[in-house]
């Protein structure tokens, strides 16, 4: 099993960022959108990015160029029928995951792996909507893709063992470090992160510090790059929410139960930095 096509799902911040991280690799990109006027602004996007790495010496302009040529923008989901590797990271919803999962199976080929990007949602959901569990897995970049050097391989209690030294053989190839999880709600990381976020909302709702000072505490005090709230809203707050959702679903832990500002925040519309304001306003 060896991958030289690789089809993204969703032309969001995370499914551009890693067809940015493919093409860089060498891989040829079909990056799928449901509108084609989405996928063509998203290529245009990745072009400026381009563009701006020649500028500031990161890239050849005759190497951009080599890369922006990998990728192929489509609405077509029968164009990912040649890859070999298809990341999924459209909407944290499991019905939509399911439903795309099941699409894809019908139309890729037999031999290809199809993973996601989900920060948490259970991965085997997924492989069993589909003909090929063994074939399925978590492929989970972190935000923003193509400077986190981080890829988590989930493994459900389908997914062959092959499936799995392929995908991670697949970071690798793209510079990053991959680390083996097991499919539990969370992985490792955000099932470690998220209370953390989620007390620090707590200790705002209560009163005990500002917004502002809990984020300048936790970079002085701890060296963290940004503090709790800046990184909520840097994740978006309805993705933070349906992570300490699935968290709290799985395992009952009063701990993951979600702050009531942040839920209140989710359903103002008020989703951090994509929106303009969050918890912070941008």
């Amino acid at each position: 099993m060896s991958i030289s096509n690789v089809g993204i799902c969703g032309s969001g911040i995370m499914g551009s960022g890693i067809a940015e991280v493919a093409a860089k690799s060498g891989y040829n990109v079909v990056l799928r959108s449901r509108k084609q006027e989405t996928a063509d602004a998203t290529l245009a996007k990745l072009e400026k990015s381009l563009t701006r790495q020649v500028e500031r010496g990161r890239l050849e302009a005759d190497e951009a160029a080599t890369v922006l040529g990998r990728v192929t923008g489509t609405a077509d989901l029968g164009a990912l029928a040649d890859c070999d590797l298809v990341i999924e990271s459209v909407v944290e919803n499991l019905d939509i995951k399911k439903a795309l999962f099941a699409e894809l199976d019908a139309i890729v080929k037999a031999d290809a792996i199809l993973a996601t990007n989900t920060s948490t949602l259970p991965i085997v959901e997924m492989a069993v909507a589909t003909s090929r569990p063994a074939q399925v897995l978590g492929v989970h970049f972190f935000n923003p893709a193509p400077a986190m050097s981080l890829v988590e391989i989930v493994s459900a209690i389908t997914t062959s063992e092959e499936t799995a030294e392929v995908a991670t053989e697949f970071a690798v190839s793209c510079g990053k470090n991959p680390v083996a999880v097991k499919d539990v709600a969370g992985f490792i990381v955000n099932a470690l992160l998220f209370p953390y976020l989620n007390n620090a909302s707590r200790m705002w709702e209560n009163g005990v510090a500002s917004k502002e000072d809990i984020d300048a505490a936790m970079k002085g005090g701890t060296g963290h790059p940004m503090g709790p709230f800046a990184l909520l809203d840097l994740v978006g707050l309805d993705t933070s929410l349906s992570i300490l959702e699935a968290l709290y679903n799985e395992f009952r832990d009063p701990n993951y139960a979600p702050a009531p500002t942040l839920k209140r925040l989710v359903s103002a519309g008020r989703l951090g930095r994509k929106t303009g304001e969050g918890f912070l306003t941008y």
